[in-house]
């Protein structure tokens, strides 16, 4: 059985563990703190980052993109259509909005908000900074004005076909959403596709999500929220 590497709040982890339960298959989870940079996670990845994937007689797999090809390339079922698009514009659609996800939703507002709620909590004599955390939550507010755009004029975010851009936002949302960082009375057309992708089988894996000590927010496990 597939073994992961993860934090329960890293979005990349989220978006693997999404794949794989789109696909059906079950992982094994373990759990670390990456930003700890425990020697046996520098052994495989000195940039101490998740997810990695782990397989018996494999090499593990490190890095986001990686992971999500080994995914694509690995355990997309006979049966089932894959994440990634076969017409070509559709899957540039998808690359240009997975990009805008992993990259610049979560330099600009991602990374901060587990920065500051999650790492420095961990962290002895670390108290969040307010102002951080306030630029964080207006810059959420901009993307967030795009992808009501792109959602009043599409059903999922990259065209008529779910992808794996959909994934890879619905992953971070949920991580900003335990945390009670999206506003979703001001957000409709990204609620209204939240609640769709939220209502999946595979996303029940992230739904039964906690963290030790810190209590998911009201309605994050709520499919009328």
């Amino acid at each position: 059985m597939p073994r992961l590497l993860q934090h329960r709040l890293d979005p990349s982890s989220r978006l693997a563990r999404l794949m794989f339960a789109e696909y059906g298959v079950g992982i094994d989870l373990e759990d670390i703190k990456p930003w700890r940079r425990e020697p046996g996670l520098l052994e495989i990845n000195p940039a101490a980052t998740v997810p990695i994937l782990a397989e018996e007689g494999e090499p593990p797999v490190v890095g986001t993109l990686a992971v999500l090809h080994a995914i694509e390339d690995r355990y997309v079922p006979a049966a089932v259509a894959g994440l990634f698009p076969s017409h070509a514009a559709l899957r540039n659609e998808m690359w240009r909005l997975l990009e805008w996800v992993l990259v610049k939703l979560n330099d600009e507002v991602t990374r901060y908000v587990l920065e500051e709620k999650i790492v420095k909590r961990d962290q002895r004599g670390m108290t969040p900074e307010p102002g951080v955390l306030r630029v964080a939550k207006a810059n959420l507010g901009e993307h967030l004005h795009y992808f009501n755009w792109l959602f009043a004029t599409r059903h999922w975010i990259a065209g008529d076909t779910m992808t794996l851009a959909d994934f890879a936002l619905a992953a971070h949302l949920s991580s900003l959403d335990y945390l009670g960082d999206v506003q979703w009375d001001t957000s409709p057309e990204t609620r209204q596709w939240y609640a769709r992708i939220k209502s999946r089988p595979a996303f029940r894996t992230l739904l039964n999500d906690r963290v030790a000590g810190m209590p998911a927010a009201a309605g994050y496990a709520d499919l009328d929220f």
